[in-house]
């Protein structure tokens, strides 16, 4: 197959500094074919992305005074890269529990706080609490069958369940015509607006609109992403057979990008990260502070970010 290419034939499979395997899975890529000490190179290197973007978010929230939560968020995302990379490393059971739990349990904290946002402290305690007691089942549980199939159902719906809410409370809080059937603007019908009023007002709806458009936008490429790696990781699983006689066939290093666990990694990693970035900035604007926060994304190949907007001697810049 493609006998112009040039490449280096894959050496074999062997035994490792970390044999020998005590996982549940093994993937598709080949054991320590490349050096003794990771037993799967591509699928540990990729999890890389976890590490740069983590620390990008970490030093976001700290910068620009995001909420707690979210920064304990992307310090869970730097747990799920880490255990990641260790699992993949060593195919050690302990370090797949990191991987795997990791996961669920950072998704347990965006679900509080999704769920938490503008209720009593009653609610939060009870809630944090319950999500608490879901972590230590789905935790002791998956321990006891170590089934893969329990954890990824597990996770899917955690993670359908916070961004099914998220959109929710999106546009019932952004959305101008679902707005104004709330008290405050039932309020204005009983006292009419004067003409700057209704300025104010109209000018405020077109910012509304204008970020759920960018927020949707963002909500799309963010879940593309996350779905396309979910359909190359099964097609990885499917087809492993295939994918390592092309690989073998190719060579190093192109037999790299027929590594579907590690495309899954880098997908994943970049759809979770948007996916808190949005919440970030979806936080903002539930906080009507739309005017002290951009969205900072240039073009879909630049990762967000959402920046406080300098200030010069306590006014914006940009509306000075």
């Amino acid at each position: 197959m493609l006998p112009w290419l040039p490449s280096i034939p894959y050496p074999p499979s062997q035994d490792g500094y970390w044999s020998p395997v005590t996982s549940t899975l093994n993937w598709c890529e080949e054991d320590y074919y490349a050096t003794q000490y990771s037993a799967e190179i591509v699928n540990s290197l990729t999890n890389l992305i976890f590490l740069y973007l983590a620390i990008k978010g970490i030093k976001s929230c700290l910068q620009n005074g995001h909420d707690t939560v979210f920064l304990i968020s992307f310090a869970g995302y730097l747990v799920v890269g880490t255990g990641s990379f260790l699992f993949h490393s060593t195919l050690k059971y302990p370090m797949q529990l990191v991987d795997e739990l990791s996961m669920i349990y950072t998704t347990c904290i965006m679900c509080y706080a999704t769920f938490s946002y503008a209720k009593s402290r009653y609610f939060s305690i009870l809630l944090a609490i319950g999500l608490v007691a879901l972590a230590a089942f789905i935790t002791a549980y998956y321990h006891y069958l170590q089934d893969p199939v329990f954890h990824q159902n597990a996770y899917a719906i955690l993670t359908a369940t916070v961004l099914i809410r998220c959109m929710f409370v999106m546009e019932l809080n952004l959305r101008p015509s679902i707005k104004k059937k709330e008290k405050e603007y039932e309020l204005h019908a009983t006292s009419p607006m004067n003409v700057e009023e209704k300025a104010a007002s109209a000018a405020r709806d077109r910012r509304d609109l204008d970020i759920l458009h960018t927020m949707w936008w963002m909500i799309a490429y963010g879940i593309s992403i996350f779905l396309g790696g979910f359909a190359i990781w099964n097609m990885d699983n499917v087809y492993c057979s295939t994918l390592r006689m092309w690989r073998r066939n190719i060579g190093l290093p192109w037999g790299i990008l027929l590594e579907g666990h590690g495309w899954w990694h880098l997908m994943t990693g970049i759809g979770a990260y948007y996916y808190i970035v949005w919440g970030i900035w979806l936080r903002h604007c539930l906080n009507g502070r739309q005017e002290e926060y951009d969205l900072v994304w240039p073009s879909i190949w630049c990762f967000p970010d959402v920046a406080r907007r300098p200030t010069m001697n306590g006014v914006d810049r940009k509306h000075k």
